[in-house]
């Protein structure tokens, strides 16, 4: 009878890491969601929500650690499926790594601020949502000293014109809004105001925004305000919502 050849110590040891590193990085993701989604339903504060996501991408680091470690064992022959395991925990563990990595650039690099508009000297007022905002951290008015900075980080955020009538404009709005998932609120074409709500998926974060139409010679004008409920600064998540909605507007205005 012939005897199985025995399991070589580095294949052993291979599949040990490649394990734990699944194990660790599986554990990291679930931290990571739930970290989001508590604070979401409100199980915890955003404080502790912050704190979860990052001690899961510390946690995903030694994943990422100990996938590398068990690609790089020797024998290369034999122990593919091990192997591919692994690679697949390095490439899962650097997704998790490098997602955290660069929301924190980002949020370094974005000015202080929470309130976006087209139109600093005159925002659109919050008017419908104003109930809705019971508990907000910050104030529902625009703060002034946010259109200086804006101006300077943001010169690109101006008002859309289009050449059409304010009727047909309010139109186009109002689907372009329905169709970027945001909570429509009220939409008053009288006064050429349309309020949504715009909810992030993974930590409930909550921004309030407004917009309106006005008539602007043979066309009509077209501004847009967007406020985060919490927080000094947004990220930058304001401004690009608003050149988004810009953006994906003046590809239909006409």
């Amino acid at each position: 009878m012939t005897e199985r050849p025995a399991t070589p110590p580095s294949h052993a040891l291979r599949r040990a890491l490649t394990l734990l590193a699944v194990v660790v990085i599986l554990g990291a993701g679930a931290a990571a969601l739930a970290g989001g989604l508590g604070f979401k339903h409100g199980w915890w504060t955003l404080r502790t929500g912050f704190t979860t996501v990052r001690w899961a991408a510390h946690a995903a680091l030694g994943g990422v650690a100990l996938a590398a470690l068990a690609l790089l064992l020797p024998p290369w022959r034999g122990g593919l499926a091990t192997r591919f395991v692994a690679l697949l925990a390095l490439v899962l563990a650097l997704a998790m790594v490098v997602v955290p990595w660069r929301a924190e650039q980002q949020a370094a690099g974005a000015p202080p601020i929470n309130d976006i508009t087209t139109d600093p000297e005159d925002p659109p007022p919050l008017v419908a949502l104003l109930p809705l905002r019971a508990g907000a951290a910050t104030p529902p008015a625009y703060p002034q000293a946010f259109a200086r900075i804006q101006r300077e980080s943001f010169p690109d955020i101006a008002p859309l014109r289009m050449r059409v009538p304010p009727t047909t404009a309010f139109v186009q709005v109002r689907m372009l809004a329905e169709s970027m998932g945001w909570t429509i609120v009220a939409t008053v074409p009288d006064e050429g105001r349309i309020e949504a709500i715009a909810e992030t998926r993974w930590f409930g974060f909550k921004d309030d925004i407004v917009l309106r139409i006005r008539a602007d010679g043979d066309g009509a004008r077209v501004d847009i305000r967007s406020k985060a409920r919490i927080g000094r600064g947004d990220r930058g998540m304001n401004a690009a919502r608003v050149r988004d909605f810009l953006r994906r507007l003046n590809a239909v205005r006409d």
